[in-house]
């Protein structure tokens, strides 16, 4: 039902998929599908929370292994390859789906809500990045937490990956070491 929901959301839009319309492509009654979901906004939910971390339920990505040892990493270069590494998977997997998400907001009140909150979910870990970073002393001399913070949460947007991925054909691996190289450019000492 999920794969039957995320390709519906793919190809027809937030807007045009209806419960019925997934219901009857994954051979499930539309009952189940609110029973596990409640809405349609919940399946776009599960399948974007699936997607972020690659595995249901598994929770924050920041509190994921591997994100925490990074956080750990006492060689700062180290751990911003590894965060952009992390970066790079996550938008592969996510990117269709951020696409309907943004796209719904538009229109739907819950699309957009959902919109704010994984964004500021999004910085709120891009922070912990930031603070391991500033407790370190790893910063730039004149690059404070709450601007190395703020530069993160741009450079590993989703819009940047769309903008030079999509938008502009690079790979995913040559967008991973540019942002690799652009966050030791603007984060760390020269």
């Amino acid at each position: 039902m999920v794969q039957a929901a995320r390709a519906l959301f793919v190809e027809r839009g937030y807007p045009a998929t209806t419960v019925e319309m997934i219901s009857e492509r994954s051979d499930v009654p539309p009952a189940t599908v609110y029973r596990l979901f409640s809405s349609k906004i919940g399946i776009l939910t599960a399948l974007i929370d699936t997607a972020v971390t690659g595995a249901a339920g598994a929770g924050a990505l920041v509190d994921q292994p591997a994100a925490q040892a990074l956080l750990r990493e006492p060689d700062p270069a180290k751990q911003l390859a590894g965060f952009a590494a992390i970066c790079r998977e996550t938008n592969v997997r996510t990117a269709p789906l951020y696409r309907v998400l943004v796209g719904a907001a538009a229109a739907d009140r819950d699309a957009a809500a959902l919109v704010a909150e994984r964004t500021e979910s999004r910085g709120a870990g891009q922070r912990q990045i930031a603070r391991a970073l500033a407790r370190a002393g790893a910063l730039r001399p004149g690059v404070r937490e709450r601007d190395a913070a703020d530069l993160i949460h741009a450079l590993m947007s989703p819009e940047v990956f769309q903008l030079l991925v999509e938008d502009r054909g690079w790979s995913a691996k040559r967008y991973e070491h540019w942002l690799t190289q652009t966050l030791i450019d603007q984060l760390l000492p020269r």
